[in-house]
Protein backbone atom coordinates (compact mmCIF):
# COMPACT_ATOMS: atom_id res chain seq x y z
CA UNK A 1 0.00 0.00 0.00
CA UNK A 2 1.17 3.73 -0.42
CA UNK A 3 3.19 4.69 2.65
CA UNK A 4 4.71 8.48 3.18
CA UNK A 5 6.76 8.80 6.02
CA UNK A 6 8.27 12.38 7.41
CA UNK A 7 11.33 12.63 9.13
CA UNK A 8 13.15 15.53 10.57
CA UNK A 9 11.23 17.48 12.39
CA UNK A 10 12.24 19.13 15.76
CA UNK A 11 12.66 21.67 17.78
CA UNK A 12 15.25 24.78 16.36
CA UNK A 13 15.98 27.83 17.31
CA UNK A 14 14.73 31.07 15.46
CA UNK A 15 17.10 31.31 12.42
CA UNK A 16 17.94 27.80 12.28
CA UNK A 17 17.58 25.27 9.72
CA UNK A 18 16.21 21.81 9.44
CA UNK A 19 15.58 19.15 6.46
CA UNK A 20 12.46 17.51 6.44
CA UNK A 21 12.84 14.14 4.61
CA UNK A 22 9.69 11.65 3.37
CA UNK A 23 10.53 8.63 2.31
CA UNK A 24 7.70 7.29 -0.42
CA UNK A 25 6.36 3.47 -1.35
CA UNK A 26 3.86 1.59 -2.52
CA UNK A 27 3.21 3.53 -5.40
CA UNK A 28 5.44 4.75 -8.78
CA UNK A 29 7.16 7.88 -7.27
CA UNK A 30 8.55 9.87 -10.20
CA UNK A 31 5.29 9.63 -11.39
CA UNK A 32 3.66 11.66 -8.58
CA UNK A 33 4.19 15.14 -7.91
CA UNK A 34 5.34 15.99 -4.13
CA UNK A 35 4.33 18.76 -1.84
CA UNK A 36 5.11 19.53 1.73
CA UNK A 37 2.02 20.98 3.63
CA UNK A 38 1.54 22.60 7.21
CA UNK A 39 -0.62 23.02 9.73
CA UNK A 40 -0.40 25.20 12.32
CA UNK A 41 -2.64 24.86 15.46
CA UNK A 42 -5.94 25.97 14.70
CA UNK A 43 -5.28 27.40 11.22
CA UNK A 44 -6.14 25.20 7.71
CA UNK A 45 -3.46 23.27 6.23
CA UNK A 46 -1.51 25.55 3.45
CA UNK A 47 0.98 24.37 0.72
CA UNK A 48 4.50 25.02 1.32
CA UNK A 49 6.01 23.96 -1.28
CA UNK A 50 5.31 21.32 -4.76
CA UNK A 51 7.73 19.93 -7.07
CA UNK A 52 6.73 18.14 -10.24
CA UNK A 53 7.49 14.54 -11.30
CA UNK A 54 11.14 15.36 -13.03
CA UNK A 55 11.82 17.91 -10.43
CA UNK A 56 12.02 20.44 -13.62
CA UNK A 57 9.13 22.39 -11.71
CA UNK A 58 8.90 23.80 -8.21
CA UNK A 59 6.27 26.26 -6.57
CA UNK A 60 6.43 27.73 -3.32
CA UNK A 61 4.09 29.56 -0.87
CA UNK A 62 5.00 33.19 -1.02
CA UNK A 63 6.32 33.18 2.84
CA UNK A 64 8.59 30.55 2.12
CA UNK A 65 10.09 31.89 -0.73
CA UNK A 66 13.84 31.78 -0.92
CA UNK A 67 14.28 30.34 2.65
CA UNK A 68 12.42 26.72 1.77
CA UNK A 69 13.87 24.61 -1.12
CA UNK A 70 12.06 21.29 -1.99
CA UNK A 71 13.77 18.85 -4.08
CA UNK A 72 13.33 14.88 -4.92
CA UNK A 73 15.75 12.01 -5.59
CA UNK A 74 13.71 9.34 -7.88
CA UNK A 75 16.35 7.18 -7.17
CA UNK A 76 15.70 6.83 -3.60
CA UNK A 77 12.14 7.67 -3.50
CA UNK A 78 12.31 10.51 -1.23
CA UNK A 79 11.47 13.93 -1.28
CA UNK A 80 12.90 16.60 0.77
CA UNK A 81 12.42 20.10 2.18
CA UNK A 82 15.15 21.97 3.36
CA UNK A 83 14.59 24.78 5.73
CA UNK A 84 16.25 27.78 6.48
CA UNK A 85 16.15 31.42 8.49
CA UNK A 86 13.27 29.52 10.49
CA UNK A 87 10.74 31.89 12.22
CA UNK A 88 8.68 30.81 15.47
CA UNK A 89 5.70 31.17 12.81
CA UNK A 90 7.07 28.45 11.10
CA UNK A 91 5.35 26.24 14.05
CA UNK A 92 3.99 23.44 12.66
CA UNK A 93 3.17 20.26 11.53
CA UNK A 94 4.62 19.15 8.51
CA UNK A 95 3.13 17.19 5.90
CA UNK A 96 4.09 15.37 2.66
CA UNK A 97 1.84 14.23 -0.19
CA UNK A 98 1.64 12.36 -3.40
CA UNK A 99 -0.54 13.21 -6.14
CA UNK A 100 -0.82 11.94 -9.71
CA UNK A 101 -2.84 10.84 -12.23
CA UNK A 102 -3.70 7.51 -13.64
CA UNK A 103 -6.36 6.24 -16.45
CA UNK A 104 -8.23 9.28 -15.60
CA UNK A 105 -8.24 8.46 -11.69
CA UNK A 106 -6.83 11.30 -9.31
CA UNK A 107 -4.96 9.57 -6.57
CA UNK A 108 -3.87 11.85 -3.33
CA UNK A 109 -1.68 10.61 -0.54
CA UNK A 110 -0.75 12.09 3.14
CA UNK A 111 2.15 11.30 5.04
CA UNK A 112 1.58 10.88 9.04
CA UNK A 113 3.29 14.26 10.12
CA UNK A 114 6.18 15.55 11.37
CA UNK A 115 6.41 18.42 13.94
CA UNK A 116 8.52 21.29 13.62
CA UNK A 117 9.11 23.54 16.32
CA UNK A 118 11.11 27.37 16.45
CA UNK A 119 11.33 28.62 19.44
CA UNK A 120 13.72 29.78 21.28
Amino acid sequence: QVQLVESGGGLVQPGGSLRLSCAASGFTFPSADMSWYRQAPGKERELVARITTSGGSKKYADSMKGRFTISRDNAKNTVYLQMNSLKPEDTAVYFCNAHWLSRLREYDYWGQGTQVTVSS
